[in-house]
């Protein structure tokens, strides 16, 4: 693991960097080194940066903090070796910045957020590429504070496609080899790879095969096709991921990726499919305790919600204090403010303590509260902080004011706050609109306007929660069975009756009702699939798919009709009976 030490002149010694010069580790042996983590945080655009990562990591077992590997959202590579307002805007492990290559010796006091040896491993940098020089280039920038490099082979979208990078170099094996290899020849840190599956589980292993070859450590394997997205998503093919594992030099590291929705598939997928770690992406984004195991029947404390059925997640409020928590605390480094605990129906109901300074001033001789128009983090004229900053005390977290508009932040950690809050709340915002036009009306870097929104969710769940004691039944709940009892107190987030994957029928309900929750609670979006969304309507074939269908169709019905004169003619030959007599399938009972 890497660690990180203070040497006389002040520097911090990044141990991994200094034991990678003498002897790099590759494949398993680097995989192991890590601790063999079986639980992934996926690369997500603007999705994974260091807040939302510190967020999932903060509820794995304090006794194993490293049981999770993360990665960074994915850098465009170009960019990223070009420009040093994008280096230092997108990845931040030091208070200086990127403006050169750095070597393995970092000054403590400049340690800050991304690849943090202490809190923030270990961590995978992902790049997307297309030109091995450039890709080199932006790797050495970054290989100081990552436990490995990862080329993105799996992004599907239309910009991947004019950009000519992610899933749409599938077909380019030579140049990812050289990618590949050209990383693996020449950095201190290993190289590994996420893609997606081909059309064929021939093809696939071939693929695999050659991304290994290259050099690759790990191999990241997405079980759905390039244009298996939006509407279209469908389910991850786990058998695809089974015949790679059993087809694959043993030694070799597999990561699975797709239809993990909530904790329980985990496991699931790891028997499945044989992985040696599982990877979630859409599932973390709408409940980041999904690689955490529920607390046994009794300790749920605060934080936890469970149901008379047994089945339980996270509570929003909960989730959303711990996030605005870490925002506090690691980027912009602050005291975290006081807060009450959060609410149960088994506290005693008092009155709400008016609103504080945090997020509008008091009523002035019964005039209506005015709202703060600066969070404290914003830059005034005066070259100053409304928390009484100056400019060379405030970190990185640079506002820029642009033709007098509302100033703007470039922490990527406070950039993502808004779009996450949307994914985290989704259920709950569709029930109470103030909160949904609160979080919409917020603004990057307006601490206090997330303030206003977390005090507004904590009291939705508290009516949530007292309501749901009132009428049960109105949640479609009874009182839990002994065996739902037992199961719970395994400490799973589910009763595990119905959590049978959907991919076993052509609907998605079934995985509808495992995953529903009370409105307040944590819980995964479960996409429709293609054939439900294209009766729905919200799916609509292209003029090339239609044709595609209707000639698909033409060829298997005279397929179909051939079959059936063929086996007539060799079962009654001179029977004296025409062909047109003989009956379509379809037209055969049974």
């Amino acid at each position: 693991m890497a660690t990180a030490r203070s040497n006389d002149n002040g520097l911090l010694r990044l141990d991994r960097v200094e034991a990678t010069v003498r002897r790099k580790l590759t494949g398993r042996a680097f995989y192991e080194s890590l601790g063999s983590p079986k639980l992934i945080l996926a690369p997500m655009v603007d999705q994974s940066e260091f807040a939302w990562r510190m967020l999932t990591r903060s509820f794995m077992p304090p006794e194993s903090p490293r049981a999770l590997l993360a990665y960074s959202p994915m850098l465009h590579s170009r960019l990223f070796s070009e420009t040093v307002k994008f280096r230092n805007h997108n990845f931040q492990p030091t208070r200086s910045g990127l403006s050169t290559i750095p070597n393995s010796a970092v000054v403590e006091s400049d340690v800050y957020l991304d690849g943090n040896p202490s809190i923030d491993r270990p961590l995978f940098v992902q790049f997307c590429a297309n030109n091995p020089d450039e890709l080199l280039e932006a790797a050495k920038y970054v290989q100081p504070y990552c436990d490995a490099v990862d080329l993105n082979l799996g992004c599907p979208q239309g910009i991947a496609r004019k950009g000519h990078y992610g899933a749409f170099l599938q077909e380019d094996w030579k140049l990812i080899y050289e990618l590949i290899n050209k990383l693996h020849r020449n950095l201190t840190v290993p190289v590994t790879a996420k893609m997606r599956i081909l059309e064929t589980r021939e093809k696939t292993l071939e693929y695999a095969k050659v991304i290994l070859s290259a050099g690759a450590s790990v191999i990241t394997v997405h079980g759905r096709q390039r244009d298996q997205k939006g509407h279209k998503t469908g389910l991850a093919d786990w058998a695809m991921l089974r015949y790679l594992r059993d087809n694959l030099p043993p030694d070799t590291v597999i990561f699975a990726n797709g239809n993990i929705l909530q904790h329980e598939d985990l496991e699931k997928c790891l028997q499945e499919t044989g992985a040696d770690g599982v990877m979630s992406a859409e599932g973390n984004l709408y409940d980041p305790a999904i690689f955490a195991k529920s607390p046994p029947v009794g300790s749920e404390g605060r934080e936890y919600w469970r149901g008379r059925n047994g089945k339980g997640g996270y509570r929003m409020d909960a989730v959303f204090r711990r996030y605005m928590d870490i925002i506090y605390q690691y980027v912009l480094e602050k005291p975290l403010p006081q807060r009450n605990p959060l609410f149960l129906p088994s506290d005693s109901i008092v009155e709400a303590a008016p609103p504080s300074n945090d997020t509008m001033h008091e009523d002035v001789a019964g005039q209506r509260p005015v709202k703060r128009q600066k969070c404290e983090n914003t830059l005034l004229d005066s070259g100053s902080y409304l928390n009484g900053s100056t400019a060379e005390t405030q970190h990185p977290i640079k506002v820029e004011k642009q033709n007098g508009k509302q100033p703007r932040t470039t922490s990527p950690n406070l950039l993502s706050m808004q779009a996450h809050l949307f994914h985290l709340l989704r259920p709950l915002v569709a029930q109470h609109t103030n909160v949904r036009d609160a979080l919409a009306r917020a603004r990057a870097g307006d601490i206090a306007a997330f303030e206003t929104v977390l005090s507004l969710v904590e009291t939705a769940v508290k009516q949530g929660l007292l309501d749901y004691e009132s009428n049960p039944k109105n949640y479609g709940e009874a009182a839990p069975t002994t065996t739902q009892q037992q199961q719970s107190t395994g400490g799973e987030h589910d009763d595990g009756k119905d959590t049978a994957h959907h991919e076993e029928g052509s609907s998605s309900l079934a995985k509808v009702r495992a995953c529903k929750r009370p409105w307040w609670v944590c819980q995964p979006y479960v996409r429709p699939l293609p054939a439900e969304a294209l009766q729905k309507g919200s799916l609509q074939l292209s003029k090339k798919e239609k044709q595609r269908l209707e000639m698909e169709g033409r060829a298997r019905r005279a397929g179909e009709e051939q079959e059936v004169f063929s086996a007539r003619e060799n079962i009654n030959k001179g029977d004296g009976l025409a062909k047109a007599e003989i009956p379509k399938r379809s037209m055969v009972c049974g």
